[in-house]
């Protein structure tokens, strides 16, 4: 077998044992997995053949007995189960990607993974107009037929997946399924569990640090048919998304932005660069059509092989270092603001946040900072005396630099 999932079986509960024993072993990329498989013909008798196998200098620490049954108990307690490439449930497209993590755990409406997806992602710190259009675009999508996939972080990707909740959504975690990041997205996930799904390689209990979100960006890019994103600044984590899903052969959209905002610098840069402008979700449904009406592109089972590669390769991964205090996604895309009703800033830092060079409707405005209209009136007035704010049409503002 290899990572193209070209046989369809089933593992035994000895095999996923020796599977997730092999996977949660130290300095065991999905390469290195494939490769240990291929040649030893199994899990198990690669676990075996490891001690002898080790190199000097990069030991393999082999993950303990113990450790392995508590993480299954962990899957049976929260309603997880543990797939593996080549098995039913594991996701088709990601399958084929030469970085395909061997086993995955999932929560929720398993079948979703194998229809149709779109990714959608972009800024945390989204402006207010990038929330709107992200919601439009989502909407569009999901009324054509397609998931959504996205990472459940702040901003863009928090408002995807509450637009697409009912029509199927999917939640790629950086950590594990009990260690939900940020934790106030806790009852977002669970809502959208019903019609969509969670999808986590990282075992039960891992808090995500900085360098687990490129990691998780793969899959997001693995899943989907095409990737659009929304707001990035030059930075960000989601351009990483958009280098991954161009390897991986997926269609790369790139929502343009004022080249006054920041938030744009990225995307903008995305188009100059080849990717697909992205102004409504009919853009991205005219050019997956043909991926669409071929079925087999989408479903089959036809792979690719493993290319050849040394043992003991890691993931081929930009290196985030891990942010500071905690703060896991700091790292990924510089600045956080929190847009959710836990977030504690100043209304007046929470509507300065969300504007931009792009005039977005004071009622969108109002809605997104979660404020009333008086206090947002009350606010843009204040802006506006101090020079900092520009009206159009009367009911649209938006940021003077």
């Amino acid at each position: 077998m290899t990572a193209g999932g070209a046989t369809r079986t089933k593992l035994s509960d000895a095999q996923r044992f020796d599977w997730l024993r092999l996977w949660r072993s130290e300095n065991i990329g999905p390469r290195t997995f494939w490769a240990l498989i291929n040649r030893y013909g199994s899990a198990g008798a690669a676990l075996a053949a490891l001690p002898r196998l080790m190199p000097r200098g990069r030991p393999v620490k082999i993950a303990a007995i113990e450790d392995i049954e508590r993480e299954l108990e962990a899957a049976a307690r929260c309603g997880a189960v543990l797939v593996a490439v080549g098995e039913t449930d594991y996701p088709a497209r990601l399958s084929r990607i030469d970085t395909a993590p061997p086993l995955i755990a999932l929560r929720g409406h398993v079948p979703v993974l194998q229809r149709p997806a779109v990714a959608i992602v972009g800024s945390r710190n989204a402006s207010a107009a990038g929330l709107a259009f992200a919601e439009r675009l989502t909407r569009g999508l999901a009324e054509a037929g397609f998931v959504i996939v996205s990472g459940l972080a702040r901003g863009i990707d928090l408002r995807a997946h509450q637009t697409s909740r009912e029509a199927g959504t999917v939640a790629v975690l950086a950590g594990g399924h009990d260690r939900i990041y940020p934790a106030e997205h806790q009852a977002v996930l669970e809502s959208l569990l019903a019609c969509g799904a969670a999808v986590s390689e990282m075992p039960f209990g891992w808090e995500a640090r900085g360098r687990d979100f490129p990691r998780r960006n793969r899959i997001i890019s693995g899943l989907a048919n095409g990737v659009v994103i929304v707001e990035a600044a030059r930075r960000s984590g989601s351009l990483i998304t958009a280098r991954f899903a161009a390897e991986q052969g997926r269609e790369v959209f790139a929502v343009p932005g004022s080249p006054l905002d920041p938030r744009a610098e990225g995307t903008n840069d995305l188009i100059r660069n080849g990717a697909t402008l992205c102004t409504s979700a009919e853009d991205v449904v005219e050019a997956l059509a043909r991926q669409i009406a071929d079925r087999t592109n989408l479903f089959s089972d036809n792979s690719a092989p493993v290319p050849e590669a040394p043992l003991w390769d890691e993931l081929d991964l930009p290196d985030v270092a891990p942010a500071p205090n905690g703060a896991a996604d700091a790292a990924e895309s510089g600045r956080v603001v929190a847009l959710t009703g836990k977030d504690h800033a100043t209304p007046q830092a929470r509507l300065m946040a969300l504007l931009g060079p792009s005039p977005v409707s004071i009622d969108e405005l109002a809605r997104v900072a979660n404020l009333s209209m008086r206090e947002t009136r009350a606010i843009l007035l204040e802006l506006e005396l101090a020079g900092r704010l520009a009206r159009s049409g009367g009911e649209y503002v938006s940021l003077v630099n």
